[in-house]
């Protein structure tokens, strides 16, 4: 399975599956090194900090970014962003969610950033010098992010920001948030640098997969006007032009985690001795793994199916990216819950991958918008015509 064999598919370029399989290898031998099973509870900072600048290091950031500012292609490439992610997760949840970070949290300077915001974050981040974060989630405002109360008010060069983010990925390690807030004009996005005066970290979050996590607060956080994107007013457009990108690689991620879960299963069901046989050779274990291998290969088709329009008809995937995030991370939980269950005990004995997987599979489901929310926009798509 770790030859990335639907790659002859008809949605890939020749440099799609070179980029494949050069971070195949790539991630083999530096991730071990960098991931300490037995220490990451314990240095989920400095972990992502080291991911953060071996991906930098490796180039593979420069996929975050478009060409004029250090990245590698013309503009962000939808398919490329997918391979990194699902390749990265078949390895390691916390190195993908490094990438992932670096290129949510720089999107929106990429793609609606005047020339001055892009050359002072998108060479940095590409370096992996820089740590990215996304600020939307509040307390009391997540799947309805229209009920925000996080406010922006202009004074003078300046604006404050007054509110709270909460469940902010790389809060407490991050160098710049992307931040959005109410301005008389509506929802803005600007740019916020993470040692402004008036923002903190006002609570670590932990979670059952680590990794950075914070409540932000924002108290009279002044923040220079030239740092607003776009227009006052155009912030839902920024944030939902930014998750149409990258909505989809959340289901690349998912797809990564289920396939190292197909892996891991076949593996032990071809070794594991069983009534005079082996796992493998009882009907039950194999109507799984077919279950599992059928949800794999369709997860992939409806991802690669997303990214390939949003590249090369450069048309909105709204419904297309709602369908492969729906499908692939709810089909990547049922397929690591038959691994973990074909594995038996050792399923949910810690140190086990399909245990591991088990964990950073969850968290999918909810971020980016959760998996019934996916269901209303592809319900509204459906009915506008789209």
């Amino acid at each position: 399975m770790s030859d990335h064999s639907f790659l002859d598919w008809p949605f890939f370029e020749d440099h799609h599956r070179e980029l494949a399989q050069k971070l195949d290898v790539w991630a083999s031998r530096e991730l071990p090194a960098i991931i300490d099973a037995k220490g990451i509870h314990d240095n989920v900072d400095a972990t992502c900090r080291a991911l953060v600048a071996a991906l930098g290091t490796g180039g593979w950031l420069r996929y975050c970014v478009p060409a004029e500012f250090g990245g590698v292609l013309e503009s962000l490439d939808v398919r490329s962003l997918c391979l990194i992610r699902e390749t990265l997760a078949r390895h390691s949840g916390l190195a993908d969610f490094a990438f992932a970070m670096q290129g949510l949290g720089s999107g929106a300077i990429s793609m609606f950033g005047n020339a001055a915001q892009k050359a002072a974050y998108l060479p940095a981040v590409a370096a992996g010098q820089k740590i990215a974060a996304f600020a939307l989630t509040e307390p009391d405002a997540g799947s309805d992010a229209a009920a925000m109360s996080t406010q922006l008010t202009r004074k003078g060069d300046h604006y404050l920001a007054n509110g709270q983010k909460t469940f902010i990925s790389n809060g407490g390690i991050a160098d710049f948030y992307t931040l959005f807030a109410k301005t008389d004009a509506g929802v803005s996005a600007i740019i916020v640098d993470a040692d402004t005066p008036g923002l903190e970290i006002a609570e670590r979050i932990e979670v059952i997969a680590p990794h950075p996590l914070a409540r932000l607060r924002f108290t009279d956080c002044a923040i220079p006007a030239d740092n607003l994107l776009d227009e006052e007013g155009r912030g839902f457009k920024v944030a939902l032009s930014t998750l149409d990108v990258f909505r989809t690689t959340v289901g690349a991620a998912a797809l990564g985690f289920s396939r190292r879960a197909l892996e891991e299963a076949l593996d032990y069901a071809r070794g594991r001795a069983m009534f005079g046989a082996t796992l493998s050779d009882l009907p039950i274990a194999q109507s799984l793994l077919a279950e599992m291998a059928l949800d794999v290969d369709a997860s992939a088709l409806l991802i690669y199916r997303s990214a390939w329009t949003k590249d090369v008809k450069g048309a909105r995937v709204t419904r297309e990216a709602a369908m492969a995030k729906l499908f692939a991370t709810d089909q990547a939980q049922s397929v690591i819950d038959k691994a973990v269950q074909l594995l038996g005990g050792l399923g949910v004995t810690k140190g086990q991958k399909v245990e591991e997987l088990y964990r950073e599979v969850r968290a999918l489901r909810i971020y980016e918008g959760a998996s019934e929310v996916q269901k209303i926009v592809i319900a509204r798509q459906l009915l506008q015509g789209n």
